[in-house]
């Protein structure tokens, strides 16, 4: 069986750590209201899924595992290794955190790894039952799913802060977008630590360079200017990503994703 990410063990367990502690940057993150934890959660359906139920069992071009649910959430093989972090088992303890049952059919399965071994397996399985009753279930889910990536962005700061020589620097920058012009600030940080990760993988990087959300942090941190500052976050997100396709493996073909991604993270100067 393979060792899953501690990091992403642990994303349940930070609020309680951080309880018997002395008040830490997180917990002065903006509270977020009914209303706009459901714009945010629809923005992000739309981003990964073009608010499609179908979309929520794919399997992407240029990939080696499925991406399931609103946030595209990776499931990996028994004992596969891959750069990138990977985050359904994770959402799956999430479900049974909140006491929601997952679907018996992978609950049964060994290790609770993902069943294809390839591409051509789960596109045969598409539209089989069990299949179906996933994306159901992740469609009636949908809610809990926002819930896990809101709290695993909520998590990230003390890791962020365990990964960089300017930690006042980036706490103050990551405090000050979450504030920015609400809840627009706290979109754009729970969507990019969703879309391309924390940044602190050591596996998640390409000639030795990362391309998650302290990296686009620091970014901002060297160029920052007199511009509104949603702005600038997110062109210091294309330029985090523009420089992942130029490190990236020729063969995984990144380029065909630049369009994509530049779009995405240009809604995070748009408001409601």
């Amino acid at each position: 069986m393979k060792k899953r990410p501690l990091s992403l063990a642990l994303w349940l367990l930070v609020p309680m750590l951080f309880s018997a502690c002395s008040r830490q940057p997180q917990d002065e993150l903006p509270a977020l209201t009914v209303e706009q934890t459901e714009w945010i959660g629809k923005r992000i359906f739309a981003n990964e899924c073009n608010l499609k139920t179908a979309c929520l069992t794919s399997w992407n071009a240029g990939e080696d595992f499925p991406s399931l649910g609103i946030g595209h959430f990776i499931w990996y093989r028994g004992d596969q290794q891959d750069v990138f972090v990977e985050s359904f088992p994770a959402l799956l303890d999430f479900y049974e955190a909140q006491g929601v049952a997952i679907p018996e059919w992978i609950a049964s399965l060994p290790g609770r790894d993902s069943p294809w071994p390839d591409k051509v397996t789960f596109l045969a399985d598409l539209e089989s039952p069990r299949m179906q009753i996933l994306r159901d279930f992740l469609n009636d889910t949908r809610a809990i799913q926002v819930q896990f990536i809101i709290e695993r962005m909520h998590a990230s700061l003390p890791a962020l802060l365990e990964h960089t020589a300017h930690k006042e620097e980036v706490a103050a920058l990551f405090l000050e977008i979450a504030r920015s012009e609400p809840p627009l600030g706290m979109y754009a940080l729970i969507d990019y630590v969703n879309f391309k990760g924390e940044g602190t993988s050591e596996t998640e990087r390409y000639a030795g360079q990362g391309w998650g959300l302290l990296q686009v942090l620091e970014q901002v941190l060297q160029t920052r200017n007199e511009t509104p500052l949603m702005a600038q976050f997110s062109r210091s997100a294309k330029v985090i990503l523009a420089r992942r396709i130029m490190n990236s493996p020729g063969d995984r073909g990144e380029q065909r994703w630049r369009e994509g991604w530049n779009a995405r993270v240009a809604t995070y100067m748009e408001g409601l």
